[in-house]
C-alpha cells in the first residue's frame, strides 16, 4: 500500500493514536475500569481476566497483516484512555475497517472519539490510499449508529448474526462505509466540527 508504516502513530491536537504494545495491558485496565466496560452488552472491552488474551490476540494478528491495533491517549496528561484498531485489512482491494474502539466512560462524549475517527480516516485515505473504510456496531448500540453516521458515514445494511457475543448471543450488526468520493466531502465535515468543539459521540 502505498505510505504504508506497519506501526504508525497518528497525532491530534488533544489525542494521539500509538501502536498497542505488550505491556499496555495495566493502563488498558485502568481506562476501561472507567466505567467498567467490560460489561457493556454489545461491544468486547477487556477485563482483568481477558486483558492478556486481548492484547496477544491483537499483536498476534498485527504479525500476520490482519490489523492495526492503537491505544488512545490524552496529549495532554500522557493518560491512556482507550484504544481502537484498523482490521479486515485487505491491502490487495484497499480496504479496511475502522473498529474495536472503546473509550473511558469520562472521555465518552468528548471530541477524544471524533478526533480520532479523523486521523484514522485521514491516515487511511491519504496515506494508505484506501478506496473504502467501513464501520460494523451492534443493532443495539444506538449511540454507536448515531456517531458514525454523524462522521459522514452511510449505511449498506444489517448483517443477520455477524457474531457471536461473549454471552452467547447471536448478533445482529448495521454496516456503514465512507468510500473515497466521498471522502473529501466528509474530511471537511469532520474539521469543520472539530474546529467548533463539535463531537461525534463515544
Amino acid at each position: 500500500m502505498p505510505g504504508m508504516d506497519i506501526y504508525p502513530t497518528l497525532t491530534g491536537s488533544h489525542i494521539r493514536l500509538r501502536p498497542l504494545q505488550a505491556d499496555d495491558g495495566p493502563a488498558l485496565l485502568q481506562a476501561a475500569s472507567d466505567g467498567e466496560l467490560w460489561q457493556l452488552k454489545f461491544t468486547v472491552v477487556p477485563s482483568q481476566a481477558t486483558m492478556a488474551a486481548y492484547i496477544a490476540t491483537a499483536l498476534e494478528a498485527r504479525a500476520a497483516g490482519m490489523v492495526i491495533p492503537f491505544v488512545t491517549e490524552d496529549i495532554s496528561s500522557g493518560k491512556v484512555i482507550g484504544s481502537t484498531r484498523y482490521w479486515k485489512v485487505d491491502a490487495r482491494n484497499r480496504q479496511l475497517e475502522i473498529g474495536h474502539t472503546w473509550l473511558a466512560a469520562s472521555w465518552q462524549r468528548t471530541r477524544a472519539n471524533s478526533e480520532a475517527k479523523y486521523l484514522m480516516l485521514r491516515h487511511a485515505f491519504d496515506t494508505l490510499g484506501m478506496i473504502r473504510v467501513q464501520f460494523t456496531t451492534d443493532e443495539l448500540n444506538t449511540r454507536s449508529q448515531a456517531a458514525i453516521l454523524r462522521l459522514g458515514a452511510r449505511l449498506e445494511g444489517l448483517i443477520r448474526y455477524e457474531r457471536i457475543m461473549p454471552d452467547g448471543r447471536k448478533r445482529n450488526s448495521l454496516r456503514y462505509s465512507i468510500i473515497e468520493d466521498e471522502w473529501p466531502e466528509v474530511c471537511a465535515g469532520l474539521l469543520a466540527r472539530l474546529a467548533q468543539g463539535e463531537i461525534a459521540g463515544a
